[in-house]
Parts: C-alpha cells; structure tokens; sequence
C-alpha cells in the first residue's frame, strides 16, 4: 500500500502528493492526516498537489473532507500548487471544496498558515508568540 508522507514543520503538518491519487491512497491519506493532527496538535495542514495532473470528483471530495476533519480537530487546510485544469476540471463538476483554502504556492500557503498560528497567539514552534 502506498502511502504519502506527512512531515510536521513547527505547528503545521505539510504533504506533498507525488503520486497518482488512487481512491485508496486517498482514503488512507485522510486517515493518516487525522491521527497525525491529533498526534501532533497542529494547527495547519498544507498539501500540494503541484504534480496531480488530475483531480477527480472522488479525490475532490476527499480533499474536502480531510479539511472538514481539519477543522473539527482545530486546523486550518491549505491546498497549494492546483494546476489551471485542475481547477477548471473541478468547476466543470460543480465541486465545492468548502473551508478549504488555496495558494498559488507552498511558501504563500505557509503564510496563510502563519497569519492563522499568530491569530491564535502560537508561534511556528507551536510555542507562545513572544510579544
């Protein structure tokens, strides 16, 4: 089974997809990105997906639903590096990707994620923010 890497950086989980988007993998992703936010307390999810040439209605949905887990455990989900076709293959089939933030890239995803952490006074470390 095929899984993808979740790596922690300070108070944010970051994954970077480089594989083709199976409905398995997709699920097992959703799986292992709930139990590492729980493991780790992050505050921010952040996943690219730069190198999917496609996305679709299963894999837009699961996107979703790992946001809304997100949320109900208390993180914020940025989807950085959607592809032009990508974004118009989701319009075309009417999916929604609610409470689901986009970036153009990882470094402004970072950044949302950031704004997000200094909002809830942490830091990057997942320590106080020092005034």
């Amino acid at each position: 089974m095929e899984r993808i890497p979740i790596l922690k950086i300070g108070a944010a989980l970051v994954v970077t997809i480089q594989v083709d988007m199976h409905d398995r993998v997709a699920m097992t992703l959703q799986e292992d990105l709930s139990t590492s936010i729980v493991a780790s307390g992050a505050k921010g999810v952040l996943i690219d997906i730069s190198a999917l040439e496609i996305v679709d209605s299963f894999i837009g949905r699961t996107l979703a639903n790992i946001a809304s887990i997100s949320r109900v455990l208390d993180a914020e989900t940025v989807v950085v590096g959607m592809r032009p076709a990508v974004a118009i293959t989701l319009v075309e089939l009417g999916l929604a990707l609610p409470g689901v933030r986009t970036a153009l890239n990882a470094e402004r995803g970072m950044a949302l994620i950031r704004q997000r952490l200094a909002a809830l006074g942490l830091t990057d470390g997942d320590g106080p923010a020092e005034a």
